[in-house]
């Protein structure tokens, strides 16, 4: 994984490529360019994995150019639950619930990361107060959806789950 900054990224990563993606879909270009200049941006290949199950859940991932795979991890047993793809967000559910990561993700192709520490998401919080509430709204709607897919398959694939 390489640290790139924004003005050297081989990809249209502007506010305005951005928006189209659901996590900066509705935010102001200056608190998108905020995130991008204060977050780190990753050039990762294919294959590579970007972080690993039991590691610190103390950021999220955006896809800015690219898709990725998540493996979620449950005992011994490991499974392909994802793709992410472009402006979409994973690692948002381990920073939130301050927990270590549940699985492995890793780079289908060539691929280019937005990380955002829980400090950075603080900080945008405070500095860009409405566009905070849009991406909350936003990386919400991307878990609602995820929880749909994966209740759906649940359903497709007669597991009954026991409380």
């Amino acid at each position: 994984m390489q640290t790139v900054l924004a003005n050297e990224a081989v990809y249209d990563i502007s506010p305005t490529e951005l928006k189209k993606g659901s996590i900066f879909g509705a935010l102001s270009d200056s608190g998108i360019q905020y995130l991008l200049d204060k977050g780190v941006i990753h050039k990762v290949g294919v294959g590579e994995e970007i972080f690993s199950y039991g590691g610190k859940g103390n950021s999220f991932h955006t896809v800015l150019h690219g898709n990725l795979d998540f493996f979620k991890q449950h005992g011994n047993k490991q499974t392909r639950t994802r793709t992410i793809k472009f402006g979409e967000a994973i690692g948002f559910v381990s920073m939130i619930a301050l927990h270590e990561r549940v699985g492995n993700l890793r780079a289908n192709e060539d691929s280019l990361l937005l990380e955002i520490s829980s400090q950075l998401f603080s900080d945008f919080h405070d500095d860009f107060p409405f566009d905070f509430g849009i991406l909350l709204m936003n990386l919400s709607r991307d878990m609602a959806r995820t929880i749909r897919v994966l209740s759906n398959a649940l359903v497709e694939n007669d597991v009954v789950v026991m409380k």
